[in-house]
Order: structure tokens, then sequence, then C-alpha cells
């Protein structure tokens, strides 16, 4: 089978592939190609006009969990499996949410910055005070895989943990559910983990932006477009809450008004950035990339919506 792919991917499972992947230019895909029947995608945007130059095509692998960048619609017309890479980032994103949960809870970045810049001085112990992370109330928007594995972090730093999920958990007695606005207004943490979708666009609006307490840290790793990001950037410059954002909405570009703000820390989408977490989705990918050549069942197809 012919594979096109987007680019290199990490780990030793990509060798498994040989001469049977081509990788695109940095113009990406312009031209028809015949004879495709695989394609593999990280994060890129793909709708009818690149569909249209793979008459051939079979399957689409996904290097990730979220597709939203993928028309799935488009896939499902001309009858294209499309594959992704779930379970194997789980503990790697919920690392880094939590990561940023201490960052800006504790101004791990803004110490790191005035100990570089010298400011380090007699006094310091008073100079500035932050909020413990142990014993707080935790929001989680979105009580999925990496939602669970972050609830699971949690209890280690003896949280209240709140959720949100369409159906209640029966054998969690520990978590308690709320509806969106009142885990908003009562959580003194609120993370984000729900994927992106027409219903999840602009989720965490002006309006419910402004029930966050006033000290509550909002933590994103999901996806930019989940939050009305104008709104969030004016929140954050009244100093009213802090933020760790991973995501941001027209990704790689971040709102220049959260440069100079110590009380964000921002990171460029690394949720699943370490070894194992990149080498595990390059493995699943592969898998499905040959299950599909050889006719075999995929291992992570991507179910109707």
């Amino acid at each position: 089978m012919k594979i096109l792919a987007t680019r290199r991917l990490p780990g030793p499972a990509w060798d498994e592939l040989g001469d049977a992947v081509e990788l695109l230019g940095a113009d990406g895909l312009t031209t028809k190609r015949a004879g495709v029947e695989g394609l593999v995608v990280a994060n890129e945007t793909l709708g009818d006009r690149e569909l249209d130059l793979l008459p051939d095509l079979r399957v689409v692998a996904n290097f990730g969990v979220g597709y939203d960048r993928i028309d799935v619609a488009a896939l499902r017309r001309r009858g294209v499996a499309l594959t992704n890479t779930p379970g194997v980032l789980d503990a790697a994103t919920a690392d880094l949410a939590f990561a940023l949960i201490l960052a800006a809870r504790r101004g791990v970045v803004t110490g790191d910055r005035r100990v570089r810049a010298g400011e380090w001085q007699q006094g310091w112990f008073f100079s500035g005070l932050w909020r413990e992370v142990s014993g707080a109330t935790l929001g989680i928007v979105g009580l999925g895989r990496i939602g669970g594995a972050v609830a699971r972090r949690a209890r280690g730093f003896d949280m209240r943990i709140l959720y949100t999920k369409r159906t209640p958990l029966e054998d969690e007695p520990d978590l308690e559910r709320r509806e969106l606005d009142d885990l908003l207004a009562e959580a003194d943490i609120v993370s984000l983990h729900v994927p992106r979708s027409p219903e999840t666009e602009r989720l965490i609006d002006a309006r419910r932006l402004a029930l966050l307490k006033d000290g509550a840290t909002f933590v994103n790793t999901a996806r930019g477009e989940l939050v009305d990001e104008p709104a969030l950037v004016r929140e954050l410059a009244s100093g009213r809450i802090d933020a760790g954002l991973d995501v941001f909405a027209a990704e790689p570009h971040v709102p220049p008004e959260l440069f100079d703000l110590p009380n964000v820390v921002l990171t460029p989408h690394i949720g699943s950035a370490t070894f194992t977490a990149r080498h595990g989705m390059t493995r699943l990918v592969v898998d499905n990339l040959l299950a599909a050549a050889q006719g075999r069942p995929l291992v992570t197809p991507v179910e109707p919506r």
C-alpha cells in the first residue's frame, strides 16, 4: 500500500513502513496523487480539497486523539476509514495539566524568572504569596480518559473533585457531578478536557468565565477553540484569575497580550510531547496502516459521531 505522510513520526515503529511511505514536501498536497491508499496527518486540516487529490485513498491515520480538523463527513462520502491514537497519550496530557496547575498556583514560572533576572534579594520570603493545590476543589470539565487521569492525580493532593459528564459515574463515590455553570462557580481550579465539536466550540464563553471565583485557576490542555479567547485574555489581564494554557485558538499564534502577564503559564501544545506518548502514538498509526494494507480490522478506528 502506498502511503503519504505530512511528516516523519517519532519512534522506531515508523521504520516498519519502509519504502511504502513518502513524505510530503513543505508545500503539502498540491497535485493529484493516484495510487495513494494511506494518508498520515498530524494536526493538519483535511477536507474536500485535499481528498479530491487522492482518488484512491482508503484510510487516514491521524497522529493524535482529536480529529476536529478532519472533515469526517467528507471521508464517509468517499468510503475512507479514519483512525486515531487513543489511550497512549492520556498519562502525558494529564501530567501536563497537573504541571500547569502547579506552575500557575505556586508561581513556578514567575519565581524562575525572578531568579534568572537576579531579583532574588533579602526579604524574598515575604515578596509574594501563592495558592496551594493540596485540599483545593478541582473541577474537571469532561471526565473521559484524560479527565479521569487528572482525577487520579488529584486524589494524591487530597483535592475535592467535581466533574461534568453526560451520564453520572456509578463507581466513583468521591467524585461529585455538577452542571457546567455550577462547577465553574464552585471550583478553585478548572481543567478542560472535552473534544472540540460544533457543540463545544466556545463552550467557555465570557458569561461562563465570569462565573469563576476570584483567584481561580483555569487550565486548558484540550483545544483553544473551546474557549472565547478574547474574553479569557480580558479576564487574565484584569488579574482576577490565573491560567495554564497549552492550546490556543489559532495555533501557533498566541495572543500577544498574554506574554507579559505574570498570572498565566504558556506552553506550545505539548500535552502529548513525551517519548512514551509520541512513540506509542506512532505505534498505533503504523499498526492501523499495516492492518489496512493486509485487509485486517483496523486497530483504533474512529466511530461515527
